[in-house]
């Protein structure tokens, strides 16, 4: 029997507002909660509400023959909590179907696997704690920060009690072998790894609408034989997308909407296919063998690595700024600004300076609030600053104090 593995990422960023030099020590408002509000609701009426009642009717239609698997990032559940509960309340209405499944991340969506061992731990607790209390679901899977994976992190994460993971089936990775199976971490051979099949996942996410596409359009019948030619001789095809992907990037007015309505049937009456949550994929299919990645992988752009976040100067220096504050801000001990140096760990505010203006170009503009790389960080460095300012005055309180 083979299996679909259907997973969205679901994620809003908390979105800087604009920060000049002469706020710095004076102005500790640092984040755009008009604009947050705004592009929240905007996405949660074009995709969050229609899509989950469109996957409950599913449910209730196809029973547990029908199945997906969620990652709803921690700053994401906030904003919903707070601009929109109607969020909250339908997306636990699909965990009280048992068909639906909630992965464990990194609380900020951040890149703290790639700098701090101990700020990566705290974080993927305190993101599967809200995710077990809202949702009443406690994660056994896990997938991190835009598939960001390597070796070690996969062994880091199954210390975190975790032996299933989600990353990018990228080619210079997998060489001749297939992502249409199951394979294992190379150092802890106990963590089994579902990979992305990114030509299939991005047939929706990014080609459905382009009519310039020789495959367009795609009809729930035409992929669904495409599904059944790609697991010949094969276990298992995991989409994994943007939740955004349904009314927010593929505007309902593309058929997006009736496309996800008749997947489901079109897969099913293919006979030997089943949709499975990422758990339950992991423990019907054996792992084929383990997959070695010694350098980070993502799921972002042609090269499938981390410079999506990380591949410039001033990525670098904006990313090193932030992660060596780490310690001075435990020193604090104060909640408030713990909560401000995890909301500015978030990966897209590095991903906004990204100078990647070729093949993926398009796609960096248009999740990008600044009319330029430069301009996304002189904003967060003004931010930083000023930070920077309010954790060293509450560490010099501290110490006066105890005198």
């Amino acid at each position: 029997m083979k299996s679909i593995c259907l997973y969205f990422q679901v994620h809003q960023p908390d979105r800087l507002r604009q920060f000049r030099f002469f706020d710095i020590g004076n102005d500790f408002h640092y984040f755009d909660e008009f604009a947050n509000r705004t592009i929240l609701r905007r996405v949660a009426d074009k995709c969050y509400l229609p899509a989950n009642n469109i996957l409950l009717d599913l449910i209730k239609k196809h029973g547990k023959d029908f199945k997906v698997t969620f990652s709803i990032s921690g700053v994401a559940v906030e904003q919903f909590l707070i601009y929109s509960p109607e969020v909250i309340e339908s997306f636990k209405a699909l965990a009280a179907t048992g068909c639906v499944d909630f992965l464990a991340e990194t609380y900020s969506h951040s890149l703290a696997s790639l700098s701090s061992p101990a700020e990566f731990k705290k974080q993927v607790k305190q993101h599967a704690e809200m995710i077990t209390r809202v949702f009443g679901v406690k994660p056994t899977a896990f997938r991190n920060t835009e598939l960001i994976y390597s070796d070690s992190i996969g062994d880091a994460v199954a210390d975190l009690g975790y032996n299933v993971m989600l990353t990018e089936g990228a080619k210079h990775i997998l060489g001749w072998k297939s992502p249409n199976f199951v394979y294992t971490n190379a150092i802890n051979p106990r963590q089994k790894l579902l990979l992305r099949n990114s030509s299939l996942s991005d047939d929706i996410a990014f080609r459905f609408s382009n009519k310039s596409w020789d495959g367009w359009p795609l009809t729930a019948d035409k992929y669904a034989a495409w599904l059944v030619d790609s697991l010949s001789g094969e276990d298992i095809v995991n989409l994994f997308m943007d939740y955004e992907t349904f009314g927010e990037h593929q505007k309902e007015y593309t058929g997006i909407f009736d496309f996800l309505k008749a997947l489901p049937e079109a897969i099913l009456a293919k006979g030997d296919i089943r949709f499975r949550t990422v758990p339950e994929a992991a423990a019907f299919h054996q792992p084929v063998a383990p997959l070695h990645v010694p350098y980070p992988i993502s799921w972002a752009d042609e090269e499938r690595d981390t410079s999506a976040w990380l591949g410039n100067e001033l990525q670098n220096e904006a990313f090193n700024k932030i992660s060596a504050l780490e310690a001075d801000v435990l020193k604090t001990k104060d909640e408030k600004l713990l909560n401000i140096y995890r909301k500015l760990q978030e990966s897209d505010h590095f991903y906004y300076m990204c100078t990647k203006f070729f093949s993926d170009g398009s796609v960096h503009n248009y999740f990008n609030p600044y009319n330029t790389p430069y301009e996304a960080f002189i904003n967060y460095m003004n931010v930083f600053s000023d930070f920077e300012i309010r954790v060293k005055e509450k560490i010099g309180s501290l110490k006066r104090d105890k005198k």
